[in-house]
C-alpha cells in the first residue's frame, strides 16, 4: 500500500472501486494533491480484500476522496419497497440484507414495470450517464453501494449532503468521501470509443490510442473541469496508465480529477463541494454532474 506522508494536505483520492476485490482485480486508489490549478498524481494504491481497504479508509489522515460507486437509491424505489426515507436509516437497512435478497426485491420491481422502464433511476443518474444504482448486473452497482457504503460508515468519514460524521473538525482534518463515476469524464471527451476491457481478446490498439487521448485531455485541461484544473503526470505514471488495458488505474485517476475539482470548489467557497444545494438527502449526487 502506498502512503500518503508525502502528499499535502489535505490530499485528494480517487477511488476505482470493486465488491469483490482480488488479486488478479483490486481496488485501486489515485492519490495526489492540488496545487493551484494542478493535479499531481502522487502514486497508486491496490487493496485485494475489502478487508484490506477498510484498513486504509480508517487511518487517521485527511484527504477528499471520490469514491466510484453509488451513495444510494432511487427515491422511488425505496419508497416502493417501504423502506426508511432517512439516508443513514436507509442504508444500515440496505447493509442488513443479503445481495440475494437484494436481487430478489429488485428483480421483482422490475418484473412489475413496462420495457423500457425496469429500473429507477436518481436525479443524478441520467446528466452524469450513470448506470441506475438499482443495477445488480452488468455492472452490479447495487453490490457496490451494499458493500462500499458501509465501509465508509464504519470507517467514521463524512459524506457531504448526506451524513457528516465530524463537523467539529477542521478541515484539514477532516476525511470527506464523495461519490464519482469516470465514465462521466470519459465520455465526455471519447464519445462512444471504448477505452478498456476485462478481456484479454479486448486489449486491442483502438483502446490503446483511446486511454492515450483521454490522458492527453486531461493533461491539456480538455474537460468540463476546466479551463483550471490540469493534470500533471511523469512519463512513467503516462505509460503505466495507458498500458492498463482493464482500465481500472485510469478510472482511478478519473475519480482523482472529480476530488479534485469538488476540492477546488471547497476552496473557492463552496461548502458542499460543488454539490447542487437542492440534491435529494437520499439518492445522493455525483460530484461534478
Amino acid at each position: 500500500m502506498s502512503p500518503l506522508a508525502n502528499v499535502a494536505s489535505p490530499a485528494l483520492v480517487g477511488c476505482d472501486f470493486s465488491s469483490a476485490p482480488s488479486r488478479r482485480k483490486p481496488i485501486v486508489l489515485a492519490l495526489g494533491a492540488l496545487s493551484s490549478e494542478c493535479v499531481q498524481l502522487s502514486s497508486l494504491a491496490y487493496f485485494a480484500s475489502l478487508a484490506e481497504f477498510s484498513q486504509w479508509l480508517a487511518a487517521p489522515t485527511a484527504w477528499v476522496g471520490a469514491f466510484d460507486l453509488p451513495f444510494g437509491l432511487p427515491r422511488e424505489l425505496v419508497q416502493h419497497l417501504g423502506w426508511p426515507l432517512d439516508w443513514l436509516a436507509c442504508m444500515h437497512h440496505y447493509a442488513s440484507l443479503s445481495r440475494a435478497d437484494i436481487r430478489a426485491q429488485f428483480a421483482a420491481f422490475c418484473a412489475a414495470r413496462t420495457p423500457g422502464g425496469k429500473f429507477a433511476h436518481r436525479a443524478t443518474d441520467r446528466p452524469a450517464g450513470a448506470s441506475p444504482s438499482m443495477k445488480w448486473v452488468n455492472p452490479p452497482v447495487a453490490y457496490m453501494l451494499h458493500a462500499g457504503v458501509q465501509l465508509l460508515l464504519q470507517s467514521g468519514v463524512s459524506l457531504p449532503g448526506l451524513h457528516t460524521t465530524t463537523p467539529s473538525l477542521p478541515h484539514d482534518m477532516q476525511r470527506i468521501a464523495l461519490e464519482a463515476y469516470p465514465g462521466m469524464l470519459a465520455r465526455e471527451v471519447l464519445g462512444r470509443r471504448s477505452y478498456k476491457s476485462d478481456r484479454l481478446a479486448g486489449h486491442t490498439a483502438d483502446r490503446l490510442i483511446a486511454r492515450k487521448d483521454l490522458i492527453t485531455a486531461l493533461e491539456d485541461d480538455n474537460t468540463r473541469f476546466g479551463p483550471g484544473l490540469r493534470l500533471k503526470l511523469s512519463h512513467a505514471q503516462r505509460d503505466l496508465l495507458a498500458d492498463d488495458a482493464r482500465g481500472d488505474r485510469l478510472d482511478a485517476v478519473l475519480c482523482l480529477m472529480q476530488a479534485a475539482w469538488a476540492q477546488q470548489k471547497f476552496e473557492q467557497g463552496d461548502k458542499n463541494y460543488g454539490l447542487p444545494a437542492d440534491m435529494d438527502p437520499l439518492e445522493g449526487w455525483i460530484v461534478g454532474a
